[in-house]
């Protein structure tokens, strides 16, 4: 039995990924408006742990799901997506979110240090883990700054509580190859990002031959948080131009 059920309206299932220092809620307003549309949805749980074990648990819940798929990814999650799909005709679609994009061989701190205006560095605590690492949380007093600047401070405090931490090394790890070479893709980011600079977006989005780029003025790391509908407008475009 698949995790969903397909839509009467015969509307892809779009699979939602979320990136570090975030987790499934985050996208609660996008998750109204595709229900609202007809779209079934699942919002993974990523692990957080590395780039080959997060993709390859991606890739084995896409295997539980019947029909068409569009894959959106947030952050880090966008190299999830793209590592995940590699090969599967079943994805349609890729839509990378304030994300990243990587090359084969490419590290999302590599990529967010590629260009200047990332300051995520000066505002990250590591806990300890012994032989397994450090995982990173953001300090909740920066979060709001840092990763949500464009959204209400009550909303930015409870993100900073429910932050999942990230593996220090998933950072670092390089990705393997990219599915935004076969698979179109759209790219929506915030102009102001803080994690990921724009020129870095810009970069990524071009080299992946976008479809459709929106750059939101002054938007945030989470940028599709307060602009939503946007977010679900261009998942449904990339749904619509794919169809079929």
């Amino acid at each position: 039995m698949s995790i969903t059920e397909a839509s009467p309206s015969g509307r892809p299932t779009v699979v939602l990924v979320h990136g570090a220092f975030a987790e499934s809620s985050s996208w609660n307003g996008v998750i109204a408006g595709l229900l609202a549309d007809g779209f079934p949805v699942i919002a993974a749980a990523n692990p957080l742990r590395g780039v080959a074990s997060d993709a390859a648990y991606v890739r084995t819940l896409l295997g539980d799901v019947d029909g068409d798929l569009i894959l959106v990814g947030h952050s880090y999650g966008g190299a999830i997506i793209s590592n995940a799909a590699k090969g599967l005709d079943q994805v349609k679609a890729l839509v990378f979110i304030g994300a990243f994009a990587p090359e084969e061989g490419e590290s999302a701190a590599q990529l967010a240090g590629k260009y200047e205006g990332g300051t995520l560095g000066d505002t990250l605590t590591a806990v300890d883990l012994g032989a397994e690492g450090n995982d990173l949380y953001i300090v909740q007093s920066k979060y709001h700054e840092q990763f949500a600047a464009d959204s209400p401070a009550d909303v930015a405090a409870a993100m900073s509580v429910t932050q999942r931490p990230i593996l220090e090394a998933a950072l670092n790890e390089a990705s393997g190859a990219p599915a935004w070479r076969d698979i179109p893709s759209w790219f929506l980011f915030g102009s102001a990002d803080k994690n990921i600079p724009a020129e870095s977006h810009r970069f990524m989005a071009e080299r992946a031959g976008s479809r459709h780029t929106i750059e939101l003025a002054g938007g945030s790391h989470t940028a599709g948080i307060p602009e939503a509908a946007q977010v679900v407008a261009l998942i449904r475009e990339a749904a619509d131009a794919v169809a079929g």
